[in-house]
């Protein structure tokens, strides 16, 4: 059993984020199908998604992959009222099914809609909650039957990114610890815009025109 600890805050930088660049996404869904394919998810349940926002401009929409943003103060976790929820020391967020009792508040309290509820029997009972591991497994034994069952595959634990920003063929996906996405992200901006200057930010997250 992983050991678990309650919620805390990580320092930002050592902690593992996901950044999806909506200059590269070609809402190809790749990234969804893989996930629900190495995890074997049921039907109906959906750890990534892949939107598309609409800003009025033919030819200017922009896509983006949403998941489990494994937050630094992690609302489902303040809400939960069993605290089946922890955050590793990498700062990934997870949760234990066996105490999860199907209540909801996580979905209500979760700004990206990451948790999920599998109908449980003929009248739409919900089931116990769902979402992204950032393939990273949970409480159970590392790569046992019941972990793949219950979490699905803990690719983390093998040296391995998730299976959603290995399958990206854009690199638009990324992974890792928040300094590394910030600092290839930059480059990237720095690389398309030749007079964009280098603030230096140290962000995980930067929308860009915003003022820094």
């Amino acid at each position: 059993m992983a050991n678990l600890q309650p919620a805390k805050q990580i320092p930002n930088a050592n902690r593992m984020k996901f950044y999806c660049d909506d200059n590269r996404c070609i809402s190809c869904f790749a990234c969804s199908v893989a996930c629900s394919h190495s995890n074997e998810l049921e039907v109906g349940l959906n750890r990534r998604k892949v939107i598309t926002l609409y800003e009025g401009v033919e030819g200017k929409e922009k896509s983006i992959s949403i998941a489990c943003q494994h937050c630094t103060d992690a609302p489902c976790a303040q809400v939960c009222p069993v605290d089946c929820f922890y955050i590793r020391e990498d700062g990934i967020v997870l949760h234990n099914k066996e105490t999860c009792i199907g209540c909801g508040y996580c979905l209500y309290a979760c700004p990206f809609g990451a948790p999920q509820f599998p109908r449980d029997g003929a009248f739409g009972v919900r089931g116990v909650m769902d979402k992204c591991t950032m393939c990273a497994g949970g409480p159970a034994p590392t790569h046992s039957q019941k972990e793949m069952e219950l979490y699905g595959v803990n690719r983390i634990a093998s040296g391995q990114v998730p299976m959603c920003a290995a399958t990206c063929s854009t690199n638009a996906l990324l992974v890792g610890d928040a300094l590394s996405i910030a600092d290839i992200y930059r480059r990237r901006v720095m690389a398309k815009y030749a007079n964009a200057q280098d603030y230096q930010t140290k962000a995980a997250h930067q929308i860009e025109g915003a003022t820094p």
